[in-house]
């Protein structure tokens, strides 16, 4: 049964986006100097280009169904739905991608496009490891050296991912610098690339960065929504009342969301990391405390201090601790498309938890902030409320981490 759209509105200033600056709204852009932008105008102009191949997209979409496993399946979720008592809880299952996560998704599309460019060496940075592991595998794929900058505290807590980037021939570079941690990566990377931006090619691992990535990475994601709007009515015979995915720079979030930007009767919502508390360094709630600001070449909400710097940030997700968040997300959320919330670490290990013994299925800790929100709002949400939650990856990396969090 095929669900009407009689509700249904197209938000253009929403989705028609960016544009050609770069900018959603008033955020993003090519905040970078003049010989970067160059460089940056240069990879915009490849991907516009090759994009619209149809061997790219041909090649794109064989590696999609027989190498990643696509389309990833929705699932409902029975027991957790009986123990919450309310919504209807299903998960778009990423976690059972090739690799453990959305990640390989803008992975293979953004080598591919390195490949096509002619690029010598693929540069990219890593919070808990997953777009470090889908880089190094799309990277031995296609035959190209890959470099991945991993905060020295992220490699002792997501040692998992470590061993599979070096069993996969990639070049894992410790950063000491200092919280040690996702942001202290992108700089290290960013310094890295910056040697040699005619050669190097810097994959950016989520829908943040100068202008053309936030737009790149969300169109390699959008496969994640496109999928999910067929096969969500498909499966129930309707539209779901609510979209919920974890942000930290947003890349799972955007990609889930573009399949439903212009159905105005779902409702779009983000969860971010609250952490240990409120207090500066405690969390990377930045859509919820933060304000309009700049770093890492492009404008968006951001944590920061009075004069314009980062704040450090702390979440127990490694791949949410980042002081900014995509410039397309801080759009949405001043348009009032998407709201966004924040679900501290106590719950995000329950719902881990929870998740894990009710049906069976370890997330990542990323995810379990998603979970967390649905399972904490399914009853005033109530019955017969239909909630599609996008699990973006699953726990092997964070399991021995929370079995020591929690004596087990």
């Amino acid at each position: 049964m095929t669900p009407t759209n009689e509700n249904s509105k197209k938000l253009p200033s929403a989705h028609m986006l960016p544009n050609a600056e770069g900018y959603f709204g008033p955020y993003g852009g090519q905040l970078v100097p003049p010989h970067l932008k160059v460089v940056m105008d240069e990879i915009a102009a490849a991907y516009l280009q090759i994009r619209e191949t149809v061997d790219y997209q041909n090649e794109l979409k064989d590696l999609y169904q027989h190498y990643v496993g696509r389309p990833s399946p929705i699932y409902f979720a029975k027991r957790l739905t009986a123990a919450c008592g309310g919504a209807n809880i299903y998960f778009k299952r990423e976690d059972l991608n090739h690799t453990g996560a959305h990640k390989i998704n803008h992975a293979l599309g953004e080598a591919l496009l390195a490949k096509h460019m002619g690029k010598t060496k693929i540069i990219a940075e890593t919070g808990a490891g997953q777009h470090g592991v889908a880089m190094a595998t799309a990277c031995a794929l296609i035959g190209l050296p890959c470099e991945i900058h991993m905060g020295a505290v992220d490699i002792v807590k997501e040692h998992p991912n470590v061993t599979k980037m070096k069993i996969l021939g990639a070049k894992l570079v410790a950063v000491q610098s200092g919280t040690k941690t996702l942001k202290d990566a992108v700089d290290s990377a960013f310094d890295e690339y910056l040697k040699d931006p005619d050669n190097f090619f810097y994959a950016i691992g989520s829908v943040v960065g100068p202008h053309p990535f936030p737009m790149m990475v969300r169109d390699f994601q959008s496969i994640v929504g496109k999928e999910a709007r067929e096969q969500f009515p498909a499966m129930t015979g309707k539209l779901p009342d609510y979209v919920v995915a974890c942000v930290g720079g947003g890349s799972n979030a955007m990609g889930i969301f573009s399949g439903f930007m212009d159905d105005t009767t779902v409702k779009l919502v983000g969860i971010e990391p609250c952490g240990r508390g409120l207090g500066k360094g405690e969390h990377a709630a930045t859509l919820t405390y933060g304000t309009p600001g700049t770093m890492h070449g492009f404008h968006s909400y951001m944590l920061q201090d009075a004069e314009g710097q980062p704040d450090p940030v702390y979440s127990i997700a490694s791949g949410l601790d980042y002081p900014a968040v995509g410039p397309h997300h801080s759009y949405l959320k001043d348009l009032g498309r998407a709201e966004y919330y924040a679900i501290d670490d106590t719950a995000c290990l329950d719902a881990f938890m929870q998740l894990s013994r009710l049906e069976g299925i370890i997330p990542a800790l990323e995810s379990a902030h998603a979970i967390a929100w649905v399972m904490r709002e399914a009853k005033n949400l109530g019955t017969g409320t239909n909630v599609l939650i996008n699990l973006s990856g699953r726990g092997d990396k964070d399991a021995d981490f929370v079995a020591n969090q929690l004596n087990l």
